[in-house]
């Protein structure tokens, strides 16, 4: 299962995503939450981030975070409803990981997911490639 590729931009076929460029893997009732390739080269250089603490209770769509660029400051969502129970610690001293592996060592948050109906709201891969391929 290859990954798609738009514009330059990598889509992961192993996730969800949303309409405001984050991406959600589910791992059993546990959603790990990052930036899309696509969100984090928009920003360019990613000089800091802000996020929630452990035991924090979000609502889909929520604000969790923000995200500083030299650019731009922007706000990260909550795909899903839940529990954060951890956050990418890292992230606080090398920021930078989310423009060198959005993917992988750049995730932001593990939320356990309080109902998983809400996952059916969120892009499928292709539809986010779709999305992007727009831009």
């Amino acid at each position: 299962m290859s990954d798609i590729e738009v514009k330059g931009y990598i889509v992961k076929r192993d996730r969800l995503y949303t309409e405001t460029d984050e991406w959600v893997k589910i791992e059993g009732d546990i959603a790990v939450i990052g930036i899309t390739d696509y969100a984090q080269k928009k920003l360019k250089n990613i000089i800091g981030i802000e996020l929630p603490s452990r035991g924090t209770r979000v609502r889909a769509g929520d604000t969790i975070g923000t995200i500083e660029s030299i650019k731009a400051v922007s706000d990260i969502y909550a795909p899903v409803s839940g529990e954060v129970i951890e956050v990418n610690e890292r992230l606080s001293n090398e920021p930078e990981l989310i423009n060198h592996e959005p993917y992988e060592g750049g995730w932001m948050v593990k939320i356990k997911i309080a109902s998983k109906d809400e996952l059916g709201k969120l892009l499928s891969p292709e539809k986010y490639a779709e999305k992007i391929s727009r831009d």
